[in-house]
Protein backbone atom coordinates (compact mmCIF):
# COMPACT_ATOMS: atom_id res chain seq x y z
CA UNK A 1 0.00 0.00 0.00
CA UNK A 2 1.09 3.34 -1.08
CA UNK A 3 -0.17 7.02 0.97
CA UNK A 4 -0.06 10.03 0.05
CA UNK A 5 -1.17 13.33 2.18
CA UNK A 6 -1.34 15.98 -0.17
CA UNK A 7 -2.27 19.44 0.79
CA UNK A 8 -3.33 22.61 -1.67
CA UNK A 9 -3.81 26.33 -0.02
CA UNK A 10 -5.59 28.08 -3.20
CA UNK A 11 -8.50 28.69 -1.56
CA UNK A 12 -12.29 27.94 -4.00
CA UNK A 13 -14.55 30.55 -4.80
CA UNK A 14 -18.04 30.41 -5.58
CA UNK A 15 -17.66 26.46 -5.13
CA UNK A 16 -16.11 26.17 -8.54
CA UNK A 17 -13.60 23.53 -9.70
CA UNK A 18 -11.70 27.00 -10.17
CA UNK A 19 -9.96 29.95 -7.94
CA UNK A 20 -11.47 32.38 -9.95
CA UNK A 21 -13.32 31.68 -12.89
CA UNK A 22 -12.55 35.05 -14.42
CA UNK A 23 -9.19 34.52 -14.66
CA UNK A 24 -9.47 31.81 -16.53
CA UNK A 25 -11.01 31.63 -19.59
CA UNK A 26 -10.71 29.71 -23.18
CA UNK A 27 -11.93 29.84 -26.42
CA UNK A 28 -12.31 26.70 -28.48
CA UNK A 29 -11.74 26.57 -32.36
CA UNK A 30 -12.32 24.05 -34.63
CA UNK A 31 -11.94 25.26 -38.37
CA UNK A 32 -13.37 22.73 -40.53
CA UNK A 33 -13.66 25.04 -43.57
CA UNK A 34 -13.33 22.81 -46.37
CA UNK A 35 -10.73 20.25 -44.68
CA UNK A 36 -11.63 16.97 -45.31
CA UNK A 37 -8.35 15.46 -43.53
CA UNK A 38 -9.37 17.11 -39.79
CA UNK A 39 -12.98 15.44 -40.30
CA UNK A 40 -11.73 12.23 -41.65
CA UNK A 41 -9.01 12.11 -38.39
CA UNK A 42 -11.71 12.30 -36.27
CA UNK A 43 -14.16 10.56 -37.76
CA UNK A 44 -11.31 7.13 -37.12
CA UNK A 45 -10.32 8.40 -33.94
CA UNK A 46 -13.52 8.34 -32.75
CA UNK A 47 -14.22 5.04 -33.47
CA UNK A 48 -17.34 5.89 -35.85
CA UNK A 49 -19.10 7.42 -32.90
CA UNK A 50 -19.28 10.86 -34.72
CA UNK A 51 -20.40 11.44 -38.15
CA UNK A 52 -17.85 13.75 -39.67
CA UNK A 53 -20.55 16.00 -41.01
CA UNK A 54 -22.12 16.47 -37.14
CA UNK A 55 -18.57 17.26 -35.96
CA UNK A 56 -18.93 20.93 -34.11
CA UNK A 57 -16.76 23.25 -31.90
CA UNK A 58 -19.33 22.29 -29.55
CA UNK A 59 -17.93 18.64 -29.08
CA UNK A 60 -14.56 19.79 -27.89
CA UNK A 61 -15.69 22.24 -25.24
CA UNK A 62 -17.46 20.97 -22.07
CA UNK A 63 -18.25 22.76 -18.86
CA UNK A 64 -19.93 20.69 -16.70
CA UNK A 65 -16.92 20.48 -13.96
CA UNK A 66 -17.65 24.20 -12.94
CA UNK A 67 -20.76 22.60 -11.57
CA UNK A 68 -20.13 21.60 -7.62
CA UNK A 69 -20.68 18.05 -6.89
CA UNK A 70 -23.67 16.94 -4.13
CA UNK A 71 -21.56 15.49 -1.27
CA UNK A 72 -24.85 15.02 0.18
CA UNK A 73 -24.45 10.70 0.49
CA UNK A 74 -23.09 8.07 2.49
CA UNK A 75 -19.78 8.97 1.09
CA UNK A 76 -19.74 12.40 1.51
CA UNK A 77 -18.43 12.81 -1.66
CA UNK A 78 -19.01 13.44 -5.61
CA UNK A 79 -17.64 12.60 -8.75
CA UNK A 80 -18.44 14.59 -11.97
CA UNK A 81 -16.49 13.32 -15.04
CA UNK A 82 -16.00 14.37 -18.26
CA UNK A 83 -15.54 11.31 -19.96
CA UNK A 84 -16.28 10.00 -23.59
CA UNK A 85 -20.26 9.72 -22.75
CA UNK A 86 -20.07 13.30 -21.37
CA UNK A 87 -17.74 15.51 -23.69
CA UNK A 88 -17.70 13.84 -27.26
CA UNK A 89 -14.81 15.27 -28.69
CA UNK A 90 -12.70 13.18 -26.13
CA UNK A 91 -13.78 9.97 -27.93
CA UNK A 92 -10.70 7.76 -29.42
CA UNK A 93 -8.16 10.33 -28.13
CA UNK A 94 -7.53 8.54 -24.87
CA UNK A 95 -7.92 11.92 -22.60
CA UNK A 96 -10.75 12.34 -20.20
CA UNK A 97 -11.18 14.22 -16.61
CA UNK A 98 -12.97 14.38 -13.36
CA UNK A 99 -13.51 16.69 -10.37
CA UNK A 100 -13.65 15.52 -7.03
CA UNK A 101 -15.79 17.13 -4.52
CA UNK A 102 -15.30 16.25 -0.77
CA UNK A 103 -17.24 17.36 1.80
CA UNK A 104 -15.20 17.29 5.49
CA UNK A 105 -15.28 13.38 6.24
CA UNK A 106 -15.44 12.80 2.82
CA UNK A 107 -14.08 9.46 1.11
CA UNK A 108 -13.80 7.83 -2.12
CA UNK A 109 -14.06 4.01 -0.92
CA UNK A 110 -11.40 1.45 -2.42
CA UNK A 111 -12.09 1.19 -5.99
CA UNK A 112 -10.30 0.43 -9.76
CA UNK A 113 -10.50 2.06 -12.80
CA UNK A 114 -9.91 -0.65 -15.35
CA UNK A 115 -8.97 1.10 -18.52
CA UNK A 116 -6.46 3.84 -17.40
CA UNK A 117 -4.39 4.94 -15.08
CA UNK A 118 -4.94 8.46 -12.94
CA UNK A 119 -3.40 11.40 -11.91
CA UNK A 120 -4.76 13.45 -8.95
CA UNK A 121 -4.05 16.93 -8.81
CA UNK A 122 -4.89 18.47 -5.60
CA UNK A 123 -7.12 21.93 -6.04
CA UNK A 124 -7.83 22.97 -2.66
CA UNK A 125 -7.69 21.03 0.86
CA UNK A 126 -5.85 17.92 1.94
CA UNK A 127 -6.20 14.64 0.83
CA UNK A 128 -4.94 11.63 2.12
CA UNK A 129 -5.19 9.30 -1.36
CA UNK A 130 -2.92 5.69 -1.77
CA UNK A 131 -3.33 2.95 -3.60
CA UNK A 132 -2.60 -0.78 -2.80
CA UNK A 133 -0.32 -3.27 -5.17
CA UNK A 134 -0.78 -7.32 -4.03
CA UNK A 135 3.22 -7.55 -5.80
CA UNK A 136 4.77 -5.27 -2.82
CA UNK A 137 4.36 -5.25 1.30
CA UNK A 138 5.94 -1.70 1.19
CA UNK A 139 4.17 1.38 2.99
CA UNK A 140 4.85 4.88 1.91
CA UNK A 141 3.83 8.24 3.12
CA UNK A 142 4.67 11.57 0.37
CA UNK A 143 3.88 15.05 0.54
CA UNK A 144 3.06 16.91 -2.11
CA UNK A 145 -0.26 18.05 -4.87
CA UNK A 146 0.14 15.12 -7.20
CA UNK A 147 -0.07 11.61 -7.10
CA UNK A 148 -0.61 9.14 -9.67
CA UNK A 149 -2.47 5.58 -9.53
CA UNK A 150 -1.27 2.75 -11.87
CA UNK A 151 -4.01 1.47 -13.90
CA UNK A 152 -6.41 -1.54 -12.64
CA UNK A 153 -5.03 -0.96 -8.75
CA UNK A 154 -7.12 -0.64 -5.66
CA UNK A 155 -7.01 3.03 -5.14
CA UNK A 156 -8.83 5.24 -2.43
CA UNK A 157 -8.98 9.31 -1.45
CA UNK A 158 -10.12 10.85 2.15
CA UNK A 159 -10.71 14.27 2.96
CA UNK A 160 -8.27 14.69 5.76
CA UNK A 161 -8.74 18.28 6.59
CA UNK A 162 -11.31 19.79 8.53
CA UNK A 163 -13.46 21.89 5.43
CA UNK A 164 -14.29 20.71 1.76
CA UNK A 165 -11.88 19.45 -0.09
CA UNK A 166 -11.48 19.31 -4.19
CA UNK A 167 -9.51 17.60 -6.66
CA UNK A 168 -8.99 17.02 -10.67
CA UNK A 169 -8.20 13.63 -11.69
CA UNK A 170 -6.92 12.66 -14.86
CA UNK A 171 -7.09 9.70 -16.89
CA UNK A 172 -5.00 8.01 -19.84
CA UNK A 173 -8.44 6.61 -20.98
CA UNK A 174 -10.99 8.70 -23.20
CA UNK A 175 -13.94 6.02 -20.89
CA UNK A 176 -11.42 4.78 -17.98
CA UNK A 177 -14.14 2.73 -16.06
CA UNK A 178 -15.07 2.41 -12.19
CA UNK A 179 -15.90 -0.30 -10.14
CA UNK A 180 -16.19 0.68 -6.15
CA UNK A 181 -14.94 -2.23 -4.43
CA UNK A 182 -17.55 -1.79 -1.42
CA UNK A 183 -20.52 -1.04 -4.07
CA UNK A 184 -19.72 -4.19 -6.01
CA UNK A 185 -19.89 -6.27 -2.89
CA UNK A 186 -22.10 -4.83 -0.70
CA UNK A 187 -24.56 -2.55 -3.14
CA UNK A 188 -25.63 -5.42 -5.17
CA UNK A 189 -27.07 -8.71 -5.33
CA UNK A 190 -24.11 -10.61 -4.79
CA UNK A 191 -25.25 -13.52 -2.38
CA UNK A 192 -24.16 -13.20 1.10
CA UNK A 193 -22.66 -16.67 1.31
CA UNK A 194 -20.28 -16.36 -1.00
CA UNK A 195 -19.34 -12.91 -0.01
CA UNK A 196 -18.54 -14.62 3.61
CA UNK A 197 -16.64 -17.48 2.01
CA UNK A 198 -14.69 -15.07 -0.51
CA UNK A 199 -14.08 -12.34 2.01
CA UNK A 200 -14.23 -14.28 4.77
CA UNK A 201 -15.69 -11.53 6.62
CA UNK A 202 -18.37 -12.46 9.20
CA UNK A 203 -22.05 -12.93 7.70
CA UNK A 204 -23.17 -10.29 10.62
CA UNK A 205 -21.24 -8.00 9.53
CA UNK A 206 -22.20 -8.27 5.20
CA UNK A 207 -25.63 -8.42 6.26
CA UNK A 208 -25.09 -4.70 8.32
CA UNK A 209 -23.39 -3.77 4.90
CA UNK A 210 -25.84 -4.72 2.75
CA UNK A 211 -28.18 -3.05 4.69
CA UNK A 212 -26.98 0.65 4.78
CA UNK A 213 -25.42 0.31 1.28
CA UNK A 214 -28.79 -1.31 -0.09
CA UNK A 215 -27.53 -4.59 -1.47
CA UNK A 216 -29.80 -7.70 -1.15
CA UNK A 217 -29.10 -11.65 -1.45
Amino acid sequence: MVLLAISHRHNRQGHSCYDNESDIKATFFLILVGSECIQQNFYVAASFAIKPAKVTADDFAYSGLGIAGNTSNIIKAAVTPAFDAQFAGLNGLGISVACLDLAAGGVIPLHTHPGASELLVVIEGRILAGFISSATLSTSKLLGDVMAFPQGLLHFQINAGKSSALTIVRFSSSNPGLQILDFALFKSSFPTPLIVQTTFIDVALVKKLKGVLGGSG
